[in-house]
């Protein structure tokens, strides 16, 4: 959805407004628990929030409240994410935002360990799942990641190299300030993070697929239905029995990929599918943008 669309909702919209609620919760349970008390600094503006934080605690003797400077630091973003990314995707990550501005004011802080590296290793390890519960619902926590987004998608700038640059300049200063240890163990939650994020996170990858048919009118016409990529089509010789089939290729995104396969098979109980995953493609390639 461009900017300048018409919103509009349907059932699907019910399950991705409660996942951004589950989302939002965990985040919180996951800020006041473990990453507070083991003094983390997670990446984006959730670090930056308790760095400002800090800064004026040790400073000048002020207690800023995190969900309100959390908000406002969020602000900016917001902007960016309605104007350039899609509303739809700006407003259910507004509703994660609230839930943890709200639920971090509220949920008073608990040491769970003070085993700096357990609350590194599984602090990270909850805030990934937390990303990835946002993804699945088509929105992110907030934050840099709207940032992140509109780099990857309009620009020849990484994304993420801008945004582990800011972190980098982020920990930096934390630790000139309040001690390295506490720097480079955010350093292994930030890495957790990551690892979950990738792990559940399937919009950016990508899979090859090679179908060898006796169909490949249907076949073509299947793909054609399920994704928004072209398709290849070669004639082969199966080298057992000699006989003339057809070698169907095509590049789709992992997340259509149980459709498709589910789509081959009823089309085609008989074709041969292999199935690899692809580490980059170059030229055009279809992903569905944010609403």
């Amino acid at each position: 959805m461009k900017s300048g669309d018409k919103l509009t909702f349907g059932k699907d919209d019910i399950r991705r407004i409660i996942l951004c609620i589950l989302s939002g919760v965990i985040v919180s349970l996951n800020l006041q628990l473990l990453v507070r008390s083991g003094g983390l600094y997670p990446g984006g503006l959730s670090g930056t929030t308790i760095l400002i934080q800090d800064i004026f605690r040790k400073f000048q003797g002020v207690e800023l409240p995190y969900g309100r400077l959390y908000m406002l630091l969020n602000l900016p973003p917001i902007w960016l994410g309605f104007r350039k990314i899609g509303k739809k995707f700006t407003l259910y990550t507004f509703i994660t935002i609230g839930v943890v501005t709200f639920l971090t004011e509220l949920i008073p802080e608990h040491m769970i360990t003070a085993d700096p590296l357990l609350v590194s290793v599984f602090g990270g390890i909850i805030n990934g799942a937390a990303i990835a519960v946002a993804l699945a619902a088509g929105a992110t926590t907030g934050g840099t990641d709207f940032v992140s987004i509109y780099l990857t998608e309009n620009t020849p700038l990484d994304g993420f190299t801008v945004i582990l640059g800011f972190n980098a300049v982020m920990l930096s200063i934390a630790g000139l300030l309040f001690g390295w240890d506490r720097a480079l163990y955010s350093i292994i939650f930030q890495f957790a993070t990551t690892q979950i994020v990738h792990l559940l996170n399937n919009r950016y990858k990508k899979d090859t697929v090679f179908v060898i048919t006796d169909f490949p009118d249907e076949i073509v016409a299947c793909l054609n239905q399920c994704v928004h990529h072209g398709v290849t089509e070669m004639k082969v010789i199966g080298a057992y029995q000699g006989k003339q089939r057809t070698m169907i290729y095509t590049v789709i995104s992992s997340t259509e990929l149980k459709k498709v396969l589910k789509a081959l098979k009823d089309t085609d109980p008989g074709a041969f599918v292999n199935v690899i995953r692809t580490e980059r493609v170059t030229g055009r390639f279809y992903i569905k943008p944010n609403d």
